[in-house]
């Protein structure tokens, strides 16, 4: 699946990327995002205000496993595609990350007795970057075999995919009748491929219309373009969906089921695997002492909620 980035299955990069980021020189690839989070996707007050990282305490005998180079500086640096809702976005001063997987990662650093910093990137460019720019990649990825062969993946969150419409459904958009249909999605997704590439092929096989499949960096994009009512549905991770809807006043609904639910996962580079066994320890240290339930259920997401944390789980292809 993909989602939430399932999401895709929440979630995102698709096989094509994966391969072709393994061979991508750094030095190439796009990391900063220029774009901001549209007024029609988030509001004022939507940032969680429940978790305090302070009442985490430091775990000494985890600590003491960090590895020398990320022990040294002090900072654990995330990339985060800030665009997401409500896992990873810019809070209202347009600037500070916010979010259920900002605040993990905010959690995970309190336990190890390190400071966070969570830049933002394109979603893109994070996994490539992983290493010698990142030392954790945290926004919703759905763990996927493409993405296991080029990194490891620490689960922590399950999303599915999603679908919403503008309210009212005007455009009586079906879910068994795509073809011909403007749908938006964000770069990069299961949702774009293949769940989209998959029904796209399937409308010109039966000789029918291809979809108008429209691919924006920025999930906060694909959304504002449903409220304008320039596309008929969007399709995205269940918990950005959900988010969606209570953040645009009423003016979208969701559409069918959530489907093809997979966990998520925190991505560390396929060389450090210490460190990502670090990280599932930390995650599971959260997850016993409540920490990891608290965020959660500030965020509204407590349903995407796992009982163990595992690296490089076995997943579906």
């Amino acid at each position: 699946m993909q989602t939430p980035r399932t999401l895709l299955g929440t979630s995102k990069l698709t096989a094509a990327t994966m391969i072709a980021i393994s061979a991508l020189a750094l030095s190439a690839c796009t990391n900063a995002s220029e774009t901001g989070p549209s007024s029609a996707a988030t509001s004022s007050g939507s940032a969680s205000t429940s978790f305090d990282p302070s009442t985490v305490k430091k775990d000494d005998a985890l600590a003491a496993m960090v590895p020398d180079a990320i022990k040294s500086k002090g900072t654990i640096t995330v990339g985060s595609d800030t665009s997401y809702a409500p896992a990873e976005f810019l809070g209202p001063d347009g600037q500070t990350p916010v979010g259920y997987d900002v605040d993990i990662a905010k959690a995970i650093g309190a336990t190890l007795g390190l400071k966070v910093q969570v830049q933002t990137a394109e979603f893109t460019g994070i996994l490539p970057a992983l290493g010698p720019k990142y030392d954790l990649g945290i926004s919703s990825f759905t763990i996927n075999p493409e993405r296991l062969g080029a990194v490891n993946m620490v689960s922590y969150f399950n999303a599915g995919t999603a679908w919403a419409v503008k309210k009212g459904n005007p455009n009586k958009f079906s879910l068994d009748d795509v073809c011909g249909k403007s749908i938006g999605v964000q770069t990069g997704t299961v949702q774009e491929d293949p769940d989209l590439s998959d029904r796209n092929k399937k409308c010109v096989a039966d000789g029918k219309k291809p979809i108008d499949i429209v691919t924006l960096k920025n999930q906060t994009d694909v959304t504002t373009r449903l409220v304008n009512g320039s596309i008929d549905a969007m399709a995205a991770d269940s918990p950005i969906i959900g988010y969606a809807l209570t953040q645009t006043n009423g003016q979208l609904e969701k559409l069918g089921d959530v489907y093809d639910s997979a966990p998520q996962g925190i991505a560390v580079a396929k060389a450090d695997t210490a460190w990502a066994e670090v990280i599932q320890k930390t995650v599971t240290k959260l997850m016993e002492d409540g920490s990891y339930k608290k965020i959660l259920d500030g965020w509204g997401n407590s349903e995407g909620a796992i009982t163990k944390s595992e690296v490089n789980p076995a997943v579906k292809s």
